[in-house]
């Protein structure tokens, strides 16, 4: 087997991704993660020689990234809220968009319910439990539940709430149905559900079409399906004084906050900005 310096590695993965239009930086991201090095560790060794076998396998991932695979999928996780986070096939990557929406969460969690030692919220859809797991483990004093539609993906939610040290209850079900069947009601109703129209994939990148599940990303013509759902199930579920906390798709911010005040005539509904500048959150809060 020819020995191969970490620094050739890195330059055959550069040229070998930009052919296959991916982004070249993702060779080193993989090599990182086949050789254990971090990334002080491996500028500092450019120079020397690398595994053979750790060779073959960066190749390999190499190869199956050019082919459209998410890095993610590969390593098998991504980073959320500064936690590790399980993903594979079965569930949507976590996105650094949706840090915000856990932020702005939390935040109001505080202001509507300042002395309260207890909040029972529940995160709906929560595929991978990126926003159950994390609010959490912020806010321990949280009782959350989170719901999903397909049971591999409670599957890894489960996963990364017991290897973090998360405790929620996981429940199957479709949107808010298992606690209306439970005649639950809780303080704070959290979701990041499927938004995209389904004509968008025709122009998305292959890497999210042809890999992350689609019961997670399209939702109807407009993408909001979804939301007239919930505002059938929302007043079956919501105490008098709660919050809600949607993540939207760029654009649809004025529409889904529409939504919300015409189910909740008196609440307070708010459009908020990622820190890219699009619309990508609403919240609705509910003081009567």
């Amino acid at each position: 087997m020819t020995s191969v310096k970490i620094f050739e590695a890195l330059n055959w993965a550069s040229s070998f991704l930009k052919e296959h239009n991916r982004e070249e930086f993702a060779g080193e991201l993989l090599l990182r993660h086949y050789s254990g090095l971090s990334r002080t560790s491996m500028l500092m060794k450019m120079r020397d020689e690398l595994d053979g076998e750790v060779w073959t396998e960066f190749q390999a991932a190499v190869k199956r990234h050019s082919d459209g695979e998410p890095i993610q999928y590969i390593i098998g996780s991504e980073e959320f809220y500064g936690r590790r986070f399980i993903v594979n096939e079965l569930v949507l990557i976590p996105r650094p968009e949706t840090e915000e929406l856990v932020q702005g969460t939390l935040q109001r969690l505080d202001c509507l319910f300042p002395e309260s030692d207890q909040i029972d919220l529940v995160d709906v859809g929560t595929g991978s439990g990126a926003i159950s797991v994390t609010l959490k483990l912020e806010k321990p004093e949280l009782k959350v539940t989170a719901v999903d539609l397909s049971k591999d993906a409670l599957e890894v939610a489960r996963k990364n709430a017991s290897e973090l040290g998360a405790e929620i209850e996981f429940l199957h079900g479709d949107l808010l149905q298992p606690l209306i069947l439970q005649g639950k009601k809780v303080d704070a109703v959290i979701s990041n559900p499927p938004y995209i129209p389904v004509a968008d994939q025709e122009w998305m990148s292959d890497i999210v079409t042809d890999h992350e599940p689609h019961m997670a990303l399209f939702a109807g013509e407009d993408g909001l399906d979804l939301y007239r759902r919930f505002m059938d199930e929302l007043p079956l579920v919501l105490k008098e004084k709660a919050l809600v906390g949607f993540e939207i798709g760029a654009g649809q911010g004025e529409a889904v906050r529409a939504l919300l005040e015409k189910t909740f005539p008196y609440a307070n509904v708010e459009v908020v900005f990622d820190i890219n500048g699009k619309d990508r959150m609403v919240f609705a809060e509910l003081d009567s």
